[in-house]
């Protein structure tokens, strides 16, 4: 391999040009052959170790399943805004069936999906005390393809891959690519000149052979490599060299955590990309966030190293959350004009809190910034209500459940939905107005708009809870948990109801009412 120089890039790119790159990705398809996974996240809190054996104790609060795997790599396509395709093999069990379910909610066709009833759905639950992982536990049956489930991915392979901008191998070694698997892709993705990145777990590069793009670790290199050190430039430079020697392969894209990223191709200028990471939650699918954004990035008709640019950026992104989680485009706009891997909601927040102004949020964001906090180990607490004139019962109210958690989020009926719930001459302020005043309050940390456009449609906040998945709700009056529809959706995900006394004589009704014989007198 010919050395021509080396250069060190940290921002090399205008953010013009980057932006319009992810721009380019909207409409592309990328098809992703590979191992699919369901990923479980069971969170909760550890207060004590077990009486029985000196282990901790998991309270668990609330579980989350997504997809993991090259299901992970399918769902960070869908949320760049690519187009996707995924052919993979589940078993025929509830595991594989929510695996399904997941794709067709992404908007994603599970055609390519085939079901082996001799195998299971590959399942893997993690445990999480606040941000701490606590243990994981894997269901599979690692094992090569039947000869008829293959066959099938075979003759799918040829198809699906003429109607691809880019082909991804997400390789997990637990049986769908086969040697027979791989070289069908390449050898189908060379005949429609369509790239070809791999995501490798196998030490043997040469099952790769006519591959564009594979993006090992650091671990995973020194691996392939016989056990080279891959800690500096130079290393990462020499490891890859052993492997382009050896191997028909057009680029090494190296992963290298906080140090960032390597792109080597061969006979050209060693590149190098810095990180900029402000804090470590979770790795958790972080390979397949970078495999996503290389791939959409280059559908889209950029270079590599444009497309290492970005993927460095959304990995960044990708580790500063907890579990198995997706980038947007957005997100990554939001870094690159912010010049930090945050995302948006998390920057905005901070900004705006520095300057004592309410913070309301739209739905996306708000949920980003309630699983970064989260994802903290802070508690998140949500109340709703109308809040039209604040009066001294709403204030103690509020203060009283901010201080049974880290977070507290308001939910506030919109305009239209306090005319359906008050009468046609309420609110006495606005939605703005009422969002100003409640969102400065110490105790406030967020607010939210909620509510029913029509008479009849639901007006309670059961829509926007199952989507921002507070830890605990606070509901005040006399209510009975099993007769409030929020409880349910709540529960549902594992978490808490907590049914609080409101404060007699204080009410917006009865200051209006006196206002009213006042202004009569």
């Amino acid at each position: 391999m010919q050395n021509k120089g080396k250069y060190t890039v940290s921002t090399p790119l205008s953010n013009e040009k980057q932006i319009d790159a992810l721009t380019a990705i909207a409409g592309k398809t990328v098809l992703v052959v590979g191992d699919i996974m369901l990923d479980q996240f069971v969170y909760g809190r550890v207060d004590r170790i077990s009486p029985e054996t000196p282990v901790p104790i998991l309270a668990a609060e609330r579980t989350e399943t997504m997809l993991g795997g090259a299901g992970n790599v399918v769902a960070n396509l869908t949320a760049l805004g690519a187009k996707a395709e995924i052919i993979s093999v589940i078993g025929d069990d509830t595991a594989g069936q929510n695996v399904k379910s997941l794709l067709e909610t992404l908007g994603v066709s599970s055609r390519g999906i085939h079901i082996d009833a001799a195998r299971p759905t590959i399942c893997k639950t993690r445990y999480i005390g606040r941000n701490q992982h606590l243990l994981r536990v894997d269901y599979e049956d690692v094992k090569d393809l039947a000869a008829a489930i293959e066959t099938r991915c075979l003759a799918q392979i040829q198809e699906a891959v003429k109607a691809a901008d880019v082909v991804v191998l997400s390789d997990y070694a637990k049986g769908v690519l086969t040697s027979g698997v791989i070289a069908a892709v390449i050898k189908a993705a060379q005949k429609n000149n369509t790239p070809v990145l791999v995501d490798p777990k196998s030490n043997d590069y040469t099952r790769y052979n006519g591959a564009s793009i594979v993006t090992p670790n650091r671990t995973e290199l020194s691996a392939a490599t016989g056990g080279m050190a891959v800690n500096t430039d130079a290393d990462i430079e020499a490891a890859c060299a052993l492997i382009l020697k050896d191997v028909d392969i057009g680029a090494i894209v190296a992963t290298r955590s906080e140090a960032g990223m390597s792109v080597i191709e061969r006979d050209k200028a060693p590149v190098h990309i810095s990180h900029n990471v402000h804090e470590v939650y979770d790795v958790s699918g972080a390979g397949d966030t970078v495999i996503a954004v290389l791939a959409a990035v280059i559908a889209g008709g950029s270079d590599i190293v444009m497309a290492a640019t970005l993927a460095n950026v959304a990995g960044g992104i990708a580790v500063s959350k907890i579990g198995t989680s997706q980038v947007k485009a957005a997100e990554i706009k939001a870094a690159l004009m912010g010049n930090a891997p945050k995302n948006q909601a998390a920057m905005k927040y901070e900004t705006v809190r520095n300057e004592r102004e309410p913070y309301v949020c739209e739905l996306d964001a708000a949920t980003a910034q309630i699983r970064e906090w989260q994802a903290q180990g802070q508690r998140v607490g949500f109340t709703n209500g109308c809040f039209d004139i604040l009066h001294f019962g709403h204030v103690s109210y509020l203060n009283k459940a901010r201080d049974k958690c880290d977070r507290l989020v308001v939910g506030l009926n919109h305009d239209q939905s306090v005319r359906i719930l008050k009468g046609a001459d309420r609110p006495v302020n606005d939605e703005n107005a009422r969002a100003a005043v409640i969102g400065a309050l110490g105790c406030v940390d967020m607010v939210v708009f909620f509510g029913a456009t029509q008479a009849g449609d639901d007006n309670t906040p059961c829509g926007i809870l199952g989507t921002l998945k507070p830890d605990v709700i606070f509901k005040g009056g006399d209510y009975k948990v099993e007769d409030l529809p929020e409880a349910k959706i709540v529960q549902a995900y594992g978490g808490a109801v907590d049914i609080m006394p409101l404060y007699e004589g204080h009410s917006t009704t009865a200051i209006i009412e006196k206002t009213r014989k006042s202004d009569a007198a």
